[in-house]
Formats: C-alpha cells, sequence, structure tokens
C-alpha cells in the first residue's frame, strides 16, 4: 500500500507571482516539494536552483551505440558473411553506409533518451500520478510544500507565506 503524504499548496494566477513567490519562499529557506505550471515557465529553473540536465549526455550515448550498430553490423555483413561486388564498389563502402548509420544514431539516441527519461522521472505503464487541482494544466499555477511531520504552527506558517505571496487560492490534499 502507498503511503499518503500531506500536501499544502497554493494557486496562482500568473507566473510572475509564481516567480517571486519562489523567491520569497527561497529567501525564508522554505522547502519546496514541486511547482505545477500550465506551461513552460522561462526562469524557472534558475529561481529553484535545479542543476541543468544530463540527458544530452546519454543521448551521445545512445547515438554512438547506434552508430557503432549500424557500422559494425554493415562492415561484417558486407566484408565477412556476404562479399558481393555492387556495381565495381568495393566490400567496405562507406559513402553507402553514412544514411543507414545516421538513421540509426538518431533512432538509438532518440529510444534511448526518451527510456532513460521515462524512468528517472517514474513515469511508465500503471503509474498514478497524484493530482492536486484539474486547473493546474489549464490555467493556474501552483506552488506545492510537503507538510508531513509538521507541526500546526509549521502549516500556519505555510498558510501565512501564502497570504503573503499573493496566492489566490490554497488548499491542503493528502496523496
Amino acid at each position: 500500500m502507498k503511503e499518503e503524504k500531506g500536501v499544502l499548496f497554493g494557486l496562482y494566477n500568473d507566473e510572475t507571482e509564481l516567480m517571486s513567490a519562489i523567491s520569497m519562499a527561497n529567501d525564508k529557506h522554505l522547502d519546496i516539494m514541486d511547482v505545477y505550471t500550465p506551461f513552460p515557465v522561462h526562469g524557472l529553473d534558475d529561481v529553484m536552483d535545479l542543476e541543468e540536465s544530463r540527458l544530452h549526455i546519454v543521448g551521445f550515448i545512445f547515438g554512438a551505440l547506434g552508430m557503432m550498430t549500424a557500422l559494425g553490423y554493415m562492415s561484417w555483413i558486407f566484408t565477412r558473411d556476404w562479399p558481393t561486388i555492387f556495381g565495381g564498389k568495393p566490400y567496405f563502402s562507406f559513402p553507402a553506409f553514412v544514411p543507414i548509420t545516421f538513421e540509426l544514431t538518431v533512432l538509438f539516441s532518440s529510444i534511448g533518451m526518451v527510456s532513460i527519461f521515462y524512468i528517472i522521472c517514474g513515469l511508465g505503464p500503471g503509474v498514478e500520478n497524484p493530482i492536486l487541482d484539474n486547473r493546474i494544466t489549464d490555467d493556474k499555477f501552483c506552488l506545492a510544500f510537503d507538510t508531513d511531520g509538521m507541526d500546526q504552527a509549521g502549516v500556519d506558517n505555510l498558510k501565512s507565506f501564502f497570504a503573503n505571496s499573493g496566492a489566490a487560492e490554497v488548499h491542503a490534499k493528502t496523496i
């Protein structure tokens, strides 16, 4: 059975209000659980002090694996397994291998990046993600705090933070 945890979240009408609320939370050293937005917000990573994703390194590794797979198989097939001369070309005709090598590089890179992204984010078949509020995917911006193990004074402190930061609504939910 899944453990349930308490969440206190505030809904904002504008991304600028959300950004200033995150800055206020950072100044007060509050531990932000997550931020939900209906569209990507420019500069949100910098304000939340998130480090750069290393997914591009994974893409390069899988792309190199795809390139080596394509060149390795084509080299083995056309020079050792089934050496056939096509139109006077040599057995290892690299210019003819370039399109297939490119396509396998892109294929391996894209499938590898998507797979690793799903694994890192905990996504996949059968995963149920909690929905704090249906309007978050439409027009509201959400700043959420984990309230597990927090006493009533801490919860009241978070509620006053939301009131001071301009939150349109404040809700508590168990997810």
